[in-house]
């Protein structure tokens, strides 16, 4: 893999990384918002506010997981392991890591692991 391809990705990481966290961000004074507007409701829309909670809630859980994921690649391009697979160790395509950039495993061993499951 070649150190220009690296780098690009290293990029590409860290802009996903900054939109997530700044998502995440306004994200969060929504959800202040919500608490804030909860006093002297009745219990259709304290049930309306409730739904939007979770909703916000799994939608954080689900973009932490994506930083992490995104953290591990970083790891990976600074130990010189980006772009091998986990797994059986070859070479993941450039193809793949432009549409997945923290993807772990190559496209075989991805299947494997999902029919596995």
């Amino acid at each position: 893999m070649g150190q220009d391809f690296t780098q690009l990705m290293k990029e590409k990481l860290l802009k996903e990384k900054n939109e997530i966290v700044n998502h995440l961000m306004s994200t969060n004074s929504d959800f202040e918002k919500l608490l804030e507007c909860a006093e002297g409701q009745d219990s259709i829309d304290l049930a309306s506010d409730d739904i939007d909670r979770k909703l916000l809630d799994a939608i954080g859980a689900k973009n932490m997981n994506r930083i992490t994921m995104i953290d591990n690649a970083l790891t990976r391009i600074n130990q010189n392991k980006y772009g091998l697979c986990v797994s059986c160790g070859k070479k993941i395509p450039e193809a793949r890591l432009e549409a997945l950039p923290y993807a772990l495993k190559c496209v075989e061993c991805q299947s494997s692991s999902e029919r596995r499951r």
